[in-house]
């Protein structure tokens, strides 16, 4: 299976820079995973496609505002960091450039001066360890003076930065939004709660890996990299309960997904757990809880439109992404839902 096997041509104009005004107003491309047929429909028609005895899974992870601008002490020369890795002790692993100017014993002075840094090391994969010098809550820092760390593909900037976190987003530590929640609003969760239909949370801290390419020629030689993620009690308790009557799991985002498909035992079941997970979801592979998906439009040759690809078929995935780039829908993070069922 080669990676270029998942390619797609895609005009640069249909990558959504900017969110649209109504989070739910996003167009929907709705595709059936065993014959291939879709239909265009806006997402606040998601509970048209849900059942009573269902339950969605949503990832509560919160984008953490990790894209620091500052000064180098000293020269006073521009340089940005990016969070990637909490390691204790006021250090981060972090992305810094220019990185020929930030070596270690390097120090950075940010904003006001509420925040200072020091580079005090050097990571194999080119990056650098912070350690960082504040009073009061890192995180409160970090929401006065970070900024969100918006795909290399989105060149405007973000004017309301809330627009790049779910509603629902509660648990702080990603690199990057789960997307497929974005479209969300909690007008339409009410919606669906109203249905009978059964609404439960996960946490996967999304990684900056999600943006790398797949470099490997051959899918099986790609290593995937690991991200955090946790299973409440009462997640488990609510798929096994949607499972045990009938009812279908359907996973809001790849992460969600992948958290739930980590941790499912063969037969289907799930436990209230947490840890790290690097699974990689491609074509062959066998759900063992998902029935349905709510996720977004993935790069070519990406690992996401492998997974999808998994669920659907290779040939329905690249089929339906043929007619939405034929209808001119916006593409990825800002970009227009599918549903997968």
């Amino acid at each position: 299976m080669k990676t270029h096997d998942f390619y797609y041509d895609l005009p640069e104009e249909l990558i959504a820079q900017t969110p649209l005004q109504q989070r739910d107003s996003s167009r929907m491309l709705v595709l059936d995973k065993e014959t291939g047929e879709w239909e265009h429909r806006h997402f606040f028609d998601l509970p048209a496609f849900l059942r009573p005895g269902d339950c969605l899974i949503l990832n509560n992870s919160r984008v953490l505002p990790a894209r620091l601008l500052g000064a180098k002490e000293g020269t006073g020369g521009a340089c940005e960091v990016l969070l990637l890795k909490d390691k204790g002790e006021k250090t981060w692993e972090c992305l810094v450039r220019p990185g020929r100017r930030l070596r270690p014993g390097a120090r950075i002075t940010f904003g006001d001066g509420a925040l200072t840094a020091e580079i005090v090391g050097e990571t194999e994969g080119g990056g650098r360890l912070v350690r960082f010098e504040y009073e009061g809550i890192f995180l409160e820092v970090l929401e006065r003076l970070g900024k969100m760390p918006l795909p290399p593909y989105i060149k405007e900037e973000l004017q309301d930065q809330e627009r790049y976190q779910t509603v629902y987003s509660k648990v702080s530590g990603s690199a990057a939004a789960p997307t497929a929640g974005l479209h969300f609003t909690p007008q339409l969760l009410e919606q669906i709660r109203g249905m009978g239909i059964g609404i439960g949370y996960v946490t996967l801290h999304v990684g900056l890996g999600t943006f790398r390419p797949v470099q490997a020629e051959d899918v099986l030689d790609h290593e995937m990299h690991s991200e955090y993620c946790e299973i409440p009690q009462e997640t488990a308790d609510l798929i096994n309960e949607t499972k045990a009557k009938g009812g279908r799991v359907i996973c809001v985002g790849t992460t969600s997904c992948r958290t739930i498909e980590s941790w499912a035992a063969e037969d289907g079941t799930m436990r209230a757990c947490s840890g790290w997970t690097k699974i990689f979801i491609y074509p062959g592979y066998k759900f063992k809880v998902l029935d349905a998906l709510v996720t977004n439009f993935h790069l070519p040759e990406s690992t996401l439109v492998m997974l999808v690809s998994a669920l659907a078929g290779r040939e329905h995935v690249l089929a339906a992404y043929e007619e939405a780039v034929k209808e001119r829908y916006r593409f990825f993070s800002f970009g227009d839902a599918m549903f997968i069922h």
